[in-house]
């Protein structure tokens, strides 16, 4: 077979093994990444919201009462690094203790990754945070990315990764998508967030945890197997 004609044949060869990573690498990884781009350079000398946001935020904020400002309140702490951390590390040690090593990796990374993308975020955009209505202290860090919807989408999005194609992701996809939601509405109501900030938290999200999976495979057992060998022959010698 001439050489012109041994490319096409592993092309297609090579395609055919990778056409869902570069989907994922599209659709989870570039387009996400775009859109946080487009978002993030329209608000980068912008001291106010959008001309869409601050409506959506005052009809939201419609709503308001007394009850419903008791249940924003709490149900949007769910959201904090500090109390996703202590469910995931449960996880992570669920991980370990079963040798779920690349499991254990993924869910690591892609959390820590997350929290110090957004701080290093923050910092470099210093937009400051909206102040439409009393009644809720705004949090004194800035707002561009939300670092609470940046976290919600972490986490549901690594667990909906690690139970994809399992019988737990009929469990993790629709509770995970409520979790989201729902942080997201708490931000918006609390007005401590532009719509904007929920969007690209959202959106760096996505990508680090779709570029993690890609780079980290977590479903893959081949480095606890090449572990379990390392030790053996650490063992043998």
């Amino acid at each position: 077979m001439s050489r012109s004609a041994l490319f096409p044949k592993f092309f297609t060869t090579w395609f055919e093994a990778r056409w869902r990573s570069l989907l994922l690498l599209l659709f989870g990884v570039y387009l996400p990444l775009q859109a946080f781009a487009i978002l993030a350079l329209q608000i980068w000398k912008l001291e106010g919201g959008l001309t869409w946001e601050v409506p959506l935020m005052m009809m939201i904020h419609n709503m308001a009462s007394a009850t419903i400002d008791r249940l924003a309140e709490t149900l949007t702490h769910l959201g904090s690094a500090t109390r996703v951390a202590p469910v995931a590390g449960a996880i992570a040690l669920a991980f370990f203790l079963q040798k779920r090593w690349r499991s254990l990796i993924y869910l690591l990374t892609t959390l820590v990754g997350c929290v110090a993308i957004n701080l290093a975020a923050k910092e470099l955009w210093h937009r400051i945070r909206p102040h439409l209505w009393d009644g809720y202290v705004l949090p004194q860090d800035f707002s561009f990315p939300s670092g609470h919807a940046m976290t919600s989408m972490a986490f549901a999005a690594t667990l909906i990764i690690l139970t994809w194609g399992s019988r737990w992701i009929w469990l993790t996809f629709p509770l995970g998508s409520v979790y989201v939601a729902a942080i997201a509405w708490t931000r918006l109501y609390l007005g401590v967030h532009y719509p904007s900030d929920i969007l690209a938290g959202w959106m760096l999200a996505i990508a680090w945890a779709m570029g993690m999976s890609l780079v980290v495979k977590p479903h893959l057992i081949g480095l606890k197997i090449s572990t379990q060998q390392a030790i053996e022959q650490s063992t043998h010698h």
